[in-house]
């Protein structure tokens, strides 16, 4: 069974980072289209940035353009999420996805594995 495991959340200063990761077991994260998601208290779950099959990330939301990172290690099967000046709007559970099938980035709509999340908490 596919499992995607988050780790790497917890509280910071504005300003600060945080590294994420996500764990992949019976599923390699090479070749795939893998993003990360976040969901602030009361709001939807919202797309932050995918990573393509090539490498090549795509950006959901400008609120996080130069400011995060997406990439990953084939060798550990993991995908991270590199978060700097983080500002307390960034507050939020933050869970990774992969698409159970298809050649594109997943959405919140689309048929995905999903982690258990990770909390980061931003104070200001």
């Amino acid at each position: 069974q596919v499992q995607l495991v988050e780790s790497g959340g917890g509280s910071v200063q504005a300003g600060g980072s945080l590294s994420l990761s996500c764990a992949a077991s019976e599923f390699t994260v090479n070749w795939q289209f893998m993003g990360w998601f976040r969901q602030a208290p009361g709001k939807e779950r919202e797309g932050l940035v995918c990573l393509t099959w090539n490498n090549m990330p795509r950006y959901y939301t400008e609120s996080v353009k130069g400011r995060f990172t997406i990439s990953r290690d084939n060798v550990k099967n993991t995908l991270y999420l590199q978060m700097n000046n983080l500002k307390p709007e960034d507050t939020g559970m933050y869970y990774c996805a992969a698409r159970v099938s298809g050649q594109s980035c997943p959405t919140v709509e689309s048929d995905n594995y999903w982690g258990q999340g990770t909390q980061v908490t931003v104070s200001s």
